[in-house]
Parts: C-alpha cells; sequence; structure tokens
C-alpha cells in the first residue's frame, strides 16, 4: 500500500530531518512509529499523508508516486486518510456534530448521509450523547475521541496519529488505543507516532526512528 524508496527530508538551512527512509507498510497493517522528540515521526506522518512532499526519492501510495502528485490531486488522495494531530485541530465555535461533519460538507454529501454518519461515528467513540455540546466543555480524552470521530467519518482506508495518547492520563490513552486497535481489526491501516510502545496483543510494526534514520524495524506478533 505505501513503500518508501531512499526517501530524505530535509528545508533550506536545517540539517535532514529524514534520511535515507526504506519502508513497506502493508494495507491492515498497525504500525507504531517511534522515538525521542526531533527523530522525524511528524515529519513521516506528513510525508505519507502528502502534507509535505521529500526533498528526494519516492513515496508510492497504490502506485501512485506522492512525490510526483499535482497539487489539484491532493484533495482527493486526502479522503483515502484520516489524520489526528496533536493539537485535535478542533473548531469551538461549532459544536460536536458540526465538528465531525464538517469533512463530509466538504465533500458536499447529502445531508442525510451526513446526519447518519455522523451520529455512527460520534456513537463508536462514545460521544453521541453529547453531539450538541461544544467541545471546549468536554475534557483532554473527549477532545482526542472527538477527532478520532471526525477523521473517520469518511471511512478512511488510512488512519494517522500524531502522538495521540501524549496529554492523557493513563486510562484515557489505554481508552484511546483500544479505538484505534477496533478498527485495525477490520482492515484499516493505521500508523501512530508515540514516544513509547504501548502494550498490547494485537499484531504490529515498530518503525523506530533516530536522527531521522530508521533505526530498527520489527515486527511483532502478540496474538494469544
Amino acid at each position: 500500500m505505501i513503500v518508501f524508496k531512499n526517501v530524505c527530508k530535509s528545508y533550506p538551512g536545517s540539517p535532514e530531518i529524514l534520511q535515507n527512509i526504506n519502508l513497506e507498510i502493508l494495507p491492515g497493517e498497525l504500525v507504531f512509529v517511534t522515538g525521542p522528540s526531533g527523530a522525524g515521526k511528524t515529519t513521516l506522518l506528513k510525508l505519507i499523508s502528502a502534507l509535505e512532499k521529500p526533498s528526494s526519492g519516492s513515496i508510492v501510495f497504490e502506485s501512485q508516486d506522492l512525490s510526483q502528485i499535482k497539487d489539484k490531486d491532493i484533495p482527493i488522495l486526502r479522503r483515502r486518510f484520516g489524520m489526528i494531530f496533536q493539537d485535535h485541530k478542533l473548531l469551538y465555535d461549532r459544536d460536536c456534530f458540526k465538528n465531525v461533519a464538517l469533512p463530509l460538507k466538504i465533500n458536499n454529501m447529502t445531508k442525510a448521509d451526513t446526519y447518519r454518519r455522523v451520529r455512527a461515528a460520534l456513537d463508536k467513540v462514545d460521544l453521541l450523547q453529547k453531539e450538541r455540546i461544544m467541545p471546549i466543555t468536554l475534557s483532554g480524552g473527549e477532545q482526542q475521541r472527538l477527532a478520532i470521530a471526525r477523521a473517520i467519518v469518511s471511512r478512511p482506508s488510512i488512519l494517522i496519529a500524531d502522538e495521540p495518547t501524549a496529554n492523557l492520563d493513563k486510562e484515557y490513552a489505554e481508552e484511546i488505543m483500544n479505538i484505534f486497535y477496533s478498527f485495525q481489526q477490520v482492515g484499516v491501516t493505521v500508523i501512530i507516532s508515540t514516544h513509547e510502545l504501548p502494550s498490547t496483543k494485537i499484531n504490529f510494526k515498530r518503525l523506530q526512528l533516530n536522527g531521522g534514520a530508521i533505526q530498527n524495524l520489527i515486527s511483532y506478533d502478540q496474538l494469544p
């Protein structure tokens, strides 16, 4: 599904953030991208979702080279991705329902389909009872779940999360991770950046970055 070939990323006046990345992510895999701050985790996720383009090398997604993709084709490509950012990027002047509905509104989905999909997404993250509440009144864990609902409402084939449990206590962190695991179990490719590898009994791949390079790439069989 996603293949990195000799990918490097740098910005003018700064050293390379990613160096010679070679990587293959298969459909339906759960991938944890780990490493210390500054290792290049967020940049890697941005390259996968075409928020950034590589400085050199190629990133092939379903036979399409993202390093050569035209700007006009990027919005169509991103419909395949659900993205959860560190700062949630919620709209605090709109209620929870309207936050989740935004991607569907942009894609001109009918009101009936939007209503059905938004309520299903909110129910999946246990926020249906708060659909008309403003996001500012939610706890940190609830805001993260709202961000997940918005990411999944378009039914993406790939779910990308950048440090989704960084500011949550252990109980909320486990709850959020279990939501991600549930999507991977039904065939969604899930890619998560994190400082520490969480405990799980699900098959997963760990990509460890250090200094912009792959330090380790290991597949784990954690099924009982």
